[in-house]
Order: structure tokens, then sequence, then C-alpha cells
């Protein structure tokens, strides 16, 4: 599963670099990144929005089938299965636009969590080699995270330059001009906020205590808002919303232990998720798909309607008015006249009365 996420992160990783070129300063190039990401996702999230509303508005409909066929499961899955042709709805329609952001989120975070590979796009075996001779240098190597080895390597460019014999000429050039760019706003992005012995100590000791804090209220803030906007979350079970708190408090903890660098790119992924939300509230409000939805559905129903041919009804009046030629003919030839002896004319459907 990391080979695959990494494969993403080594795709989004040319967009990255691009921005890196023209601006020279990754904290701007990850904002630029991730804002034309979001960007493209938008088609997706608009679906997404959809998808949601539609799953809100039948909500209420399902507890009223399960009110009524609750005890009868076969009834209640088939009634349920009637509201959703009746609708016109489709339960995992929303499935895809759940699922395709997805690995495109874990690419980007891959993309900075290994920049040798993902941004600079080194040999594979070159930055093997590298991260192998780290953990070989004394007081460095027990120092970090595996995880995030490549991020040292930019980050200590300088020291290990002369170690680094396993890159060309034109690869240390590489590596040597990004790892002047992690300055943004005083804050360098490939410092970690604690070093996992003494956070609080370290926190404050350092400026960088505002990535998990803005990780936290940017977090706790989206979760918020999103909720009072999307009905369908207002509707979750009381456990399911504990986890939409929790999970602010833990990606602050990550943002702690992790370079700032990564914080950074949660931080403007959530902002931009959120700013993502507020637009489609105002264009896409749950509100207003439902009824454009309801509104095509009733003009589908009258056009099928207008389709319809006439009943059985009116052909048999149309009978009764117009009868058919045949009837006629028989009814001529039952009235004939012939002619008696007496040169009389007689009618066999005279009922027997003489004139």
């Amino acid at each position: 599963m990391t080979e695959i996420f990494n494969f993403f992160g080594n795709i989004l990783g040319y967009l990255l670099w691009f921005f890196y070129t023209l601006i020279q300063n990754y904290g701007v190039a990850i904002i630029l990144f991730t804002l034309v990401l979001k960007i493209v996702m938008f088609p997706f999230s608009i679906n997404q929005q959809k998808s949601m509303a539609a799953n809100s508005k039948m909500a209420v409909k399902q507890k009223e089938l399960q009110k009524k066929y609750g005890n009868d499961k076969v009834k209640l899955q088939e009634e349920t299965q009637k509201l959703y042709d009746k609708e016109g709805i489709n339960p995992a329609s929303g499935c895809l636009t759940t699922f395709i952001p997805f690995p495109i989120m874990i690419g980007l975070f891959y993309t900075v969590q290994n920049p040798l590979a993902n941004a600079l796009h080194l040999s594979a075996e070159g930055i093997a080699k590298a991260v192998e001779m780290l953990k070989q240098i004394p007081g460095l190597g027990a120092s970090f995270s595996a995880q995030y080895a490549q991020i040292e390597i930019v980050k200590h460019f300088t020291q290990l330059k002369p170690q680094l014999t396993m890159f060309s000429a034109a690869e240390l050039a590489k590596i040597e001009s990004f790892s002047h760019g992690f300055q943004f706003m005083g804050l360098n992005l490939l410092d970690t906020p604690s070093d996992g012995a003494n956070i609080f100590g370290t926190l404050f000791r350092s400026n960088l205590w505002i990535i998990p804090a803005l990780c936290l209220v940017s977090s706790l803030v989206t979760q918020y808002f999103t909720m009072k906007m999307q009905p369908g979350m207002q509707q979750q079970q009381g456990c399911m919303k504990g986890m939409l708190y929790l999970m602010p408090l833990f990606s602050a903890w990550l943002a702690c232990t992790m370079p700032a660098a990564v914080g950074f790119y949660w931080i403007i992924s959530t902002i931009f998720g959120f700013l993502q939300t507020i637009i489609l509230n105002i264009w896409y409000s749950p509100a207003d798909l439902n009824a454009k939805a309801e509104a095509q559905r009733v003009a589908l129903l009258e056009e099928n309607e207008s389709k319809m041919k006439p009943v059985a009804g009116a052909f048999y009046r149309n009978q009764e008015i117009n009868p058919q030629p045949q009837q006629r003919t028989t009814a001529k030839s039952g009235a004939s006249k012939t002619k008696t002896k007496g040169g009389k004319t007689n009618s066999d459907d005279y009922l027997g009365m003489k004139k």
C-alpha cells in the first residue's frame, strides 16, 4: 500500500517542484500546489455534495420505513429499494467521488514527506545509500525517524554534503538549492516542533509551536462549521461526532512530532477544504440541490404521463358511438324485406305485428 501512495506522491511531486522552481520558497509552493489540486478536485467535491444532499433527504424517509417495516427485514429492504428507484437515487453513487480524493491526499503527504524522491526525483539507489549513510552518523542517526530521513538530509545538507558522494554534481546542486527554500514567515519548515522526548518543553523554546496549534484550531473550526452546514453530519451518532473532534487533537499531536513542512501542508489543506465547503454551500447547498432534484423528478413524471396511451375505457366508448361497418351491414341484412305470395312485403324483424 505504501508503494501505491508513494507512486501518487511521485507524480504529484512534479507539480510541487514546478511551483518551487518558480517561487524558490517551499512554503509558497505548498500553498500553490494545494490550491491547484483543490481546483482540479472541485468537480468531485460537487458530486460528493450532491450525494450527501440526496442521502440526507432519504434518511428521513428511511426512518419512516423502518418504523413501518422494522419487524420484517425482507419487506423493509424491498420498500427501501423501491424508494431509491422512485426518487431516482443510486445509493452507491457517492462512493467513487469519496474514494478518488483519498489517494490524492495521501499522495500529497508522501510528496512532502519524501522530497528527494517525489519532489527532486533523484535516483532511488542514491537515496537509499544516503539514508543508510545517515544512520551511521554518531549523534544524528539515532535522533531522527527513518520515515523522515529525506527531510533530514535536506535539512543538514551543508554538514552532510562531503558524505553525499552517491549523488551527481547536478543532483547535489538541486538538493542545495532546495535546502535554502524552507524558510517561511520566520519558520524553518525542515525543523520538528518537538523532538518527542519533551514535547511541551521543546515547543515553548521554539516558535514552531504555532504549527500544531494552527493544526488544532483549523481542524476544530472546520469540523464545527461543516457540521452546521451539512445536515447529514448533524444526524450522526454521538460516538461519530466524538471522533470528528478527536481527529483534530490527533492531527495536532502528529504535527508536534513531524517536520513542520508536513504540519504546514495539513494546515493549508484544511483551510482550503474549509473554503471549498463554504463555496459548495453557497452554490450547491443541500436544500437547493434537493429542491432541484425534486423539480426534475416531477417534470420527468409529467413527461412520462403525457406519453401514455389512452386507457381501454375510452376505446370502448368510442366503439359505442361509432359502431363498426360490419355491424351496420348485419343490421341492414337482418332488416331486409322479402316478397310473399300475395305480392306483399314482409320483414323478419317486425316483431310479428301487421302494418
